[in-house]
């Protein structure tokens, strides 16, 4: 239907087709009650009675002004209109996908949404571990006294009164830690009359505390006591100086004298 339609407006182009104008030709014979002019004559009166008068250079059936009479003008043609959307062609395929913009400011933060339903309740988990408390102590003690010598001494005990999972060794003299976390250790000693009281807490090789006391014609007990927080396989032991001074603690095998003590506060699992 739009190949048809183009057609017919290209024909309608090609022949020119002049409304106004007439052949005399073609004109209807004049009736019998009419006179009859030569076309001539005809056009000669008219100019004689329109002399003067304003007139369109254009008007249809009219010699044109002399004015006028040199330019050639073209014959009057039906310019048809053209519905350009007939001749629209196909739609087209769609093209690439031009590069993003770029990113517009922020805006203001909108007010807080209505508070949403309570969701249902979730299913019941699996079962945890069991509570575990973890514990650590020991108390020992020494019922000879020691004497110094040219090398240090590890202080060793001989009486066992608490050790709880065996942790201190009592071949060694030493505490062994097995549940990481922070302790408690006390130390007490009784000194020997003229001699000095030298000894030393020990972290692993690090001398942490002191216990002395000086010669005295008396002897007397004397304390230490600490927190240390210990890692699993930590030592912890007693440490007697070596003999460039008159170094001895005093015991018997009646009383005792010398004791060790240590318990764990709080495990590092907890902390």
């Amino acid at each position: 239907m739009t190949t048809i339609c183009v057609w017919a407006l290209l024909v309608l182009l090609a022949c020119p087709v002049d409304p106004f104008r007439t052949l005399y030709n073609d004109r209807k014979d004049p009736g019998p009650n009419q006179d009859q002019t030569d076309p001539k004559d005809y056009h000669q009166d008219a100019r004689r009675r329109e002399e003067g008068k304003c007139r369109r250079c254009c008007d249809p059936g009219e010699d044109t002004p002399h004015q006028y009479s040199s330019q050639n003008y073209p014959p009057y043609q039906i310019v048809p209109q053209i519905n350009i959307t007939l001749l629209k062609g196909e739609k087209g395929d769609i093209g690439d996908r031009g590069p993003y913009g770029k990113s517009g400011r922020a805006g203001q933060m909108g007010p807080p949404g209505h508070t949403g339903m309570k969701g249902s309740k979730g299913s019941m988990g699996l079962p945890g571990e069991s509570c575990k408390s973890y514990f650590a102590a020991f108390s020992v003690a020494r019922k000879k006294g020691l004497h110094s010598n040219d090398y240090y001494q590890t202080l060793v005990f001989d009486t066992e009164l608490v050790n709880l999972y065996g942790h201190f060794n009592m071949f060694t003299g030493k505490f062994y830690c097995y549940v990481p976390g922070i302790y408690y250790f006390s130390l007490n000693v009784h000194t020997w009359n003229q001699k000095e009281t030298y000894l030393h807490v020990m972290h692993n090789e690090r001398e942490v505390v002191i216990l002395y006391a000086q010669p005295s014609d008396r002897s007397i007990m004397q304390s230490q006591s600490l927190m240390l927080e210990l890692e699993r396989d930590d030592q912890v032991w007693v440490r007697l100086f070596k003999g460039e001074r008159e170094n001895a603690i005093f015991s018997d095998d009646f009383d005792t004298y010398i004791t060790f003590n240590g318990h764990l506060i709080k495990s590092k699992n907890e902390l």
